[in-house]
């Protein structure tokens, strides 16, 4: 299993709580610990360093699911490694989508085609199949708060209602790709989706974008113009 050494400094919000203080607590010798994680301790005192499993997260400069961290180091307040190590309880079980940015929101989702993560994970599938041939989607996390938009007329009779005509959705995601040459790849970005004639009015048309790199929030921008795309 091949190590690595980041997250210096305070937990991150999304592994706050991933191990606890009173718990999997191991006493390690610090004179035996490589010079890497010695110097990382230094730069980040009053702080942890976690070990990271690096078959499973190869960058851990980069997107790190919660599962990959083996455990944290303990550093002191003058940053050096106080010799005590938090083994991560997650690590060695499989590493799972998490929708739950997704699907707990009350936005109304109806018009995608099943339950919103198993719809959006197969349009990811697709997508990214269509790129490399023959590569498998590992897992995917949504890392941000999507953003939604929907609409279409106000009946004459009911100006209270909004008949839904056209709606949109933008994620923001990690996810990990087995290439067919055996390497794998952490990709993030957003994902967007848009429906149009929803309201039965013509034929439903669909269009979505697979933007790497990009945060949800200038996702959201371009979605004001991409709800209108199909359109053209």
């Amino acid at each position: 299993m091949a190590a690595r050494f980041g997250f210096g400094g305070p937990e991150p919000d999304e592994y706050s709580g991933l191990m606890d203080p009173n718990e999997n607590v191991e006493q390690v010798e610090v004179s035996e610990l490589p010079a890497s994680l010695i110097e990382q301790a230094r730069a980040h005192p009053g702080g942890s360093v976690a070990q990271i499993d690096g078959n499973l997260a190869p960058n851990p400069n980069g997107f790190v699911p919660p599962e990959a961290i083996i455990g944290a180091y303990e550093v002191g307040d003058d940053g050096a490694l106080t010799g005590i190590f938090r083994r991560n309880p997650r690590h060695g079980h499989a590493i799972v989508d998490d929708w739950s940015k997704l699907e707990s929101s009350d936005h109304w989702l109806g018009w995608l085609p099943g339950e919103p993560g198993a719809a959006v994970r197969q349009a990811l599938e697709e997508t990214i199949g269509e790129q490399v041939p023959g590569s498998v989607v590992e897992w995917v996390k949504v890392t941000d708060d999507p953003v939604f938009l929907t609409g279409g007329p106000r009946p004459s009779d009911n100006p209270d209602q909004v008949i839904v005509r056209r709606a949109a959705l933008a994620i923001e995601f990690a996810l990990s790709v087995l290439l067919p040459s055996g390497k794998r790849e952490v990709l993030v970005g957003s994902f967007s989706w848009v429906a149009v004639g929803l309201d039965g009015v013509g034929q439903r048309r669909d269009r979505t974008w697979f933007d790497i790199g990009m945060p949800v929030a200038r996702a959201g921008e371009l979605l004001e113009k991409r709800i209108w795309e199909p359109d053209a």
